[in-house]
């Protein structure tokens, strides 16, 4: 990611369910995802990573310049 002023942190509870939904499925499927030895299914993937956010483990950051989204552990 970019510097922060070029980054706004997203609450995920101001993103439609849908689209949160869609956004940690496109998230949890990029390469270099790799969760241990025990393969996953996409769906237990997609709980795990919204539990995270829902805790407060993980958060979502828009980056203004490029327009890309990321997901960082806190």
């Amino acid at each position: 990611m970019r510097s922060p002023e070029n980054v706004v942190e997203v609450p995920m509870d101001q993103i439609d369910p849908d689209t949160l939904r869609r956004l940690a499925e496109e998230f949890v499927s990029r390469d270099g995802t790799d969760y241990g030895l025990v393969e996953k299914t996409l769906e237990q993937k997609v709980e795990a990573l919204l539990r995270q956010l829902e805790l407060g483990r993980a958060k979502i950051y828009f980056e203004l310049e490029t327009e890309r989204i990321h997901i960082v552990p806190t």
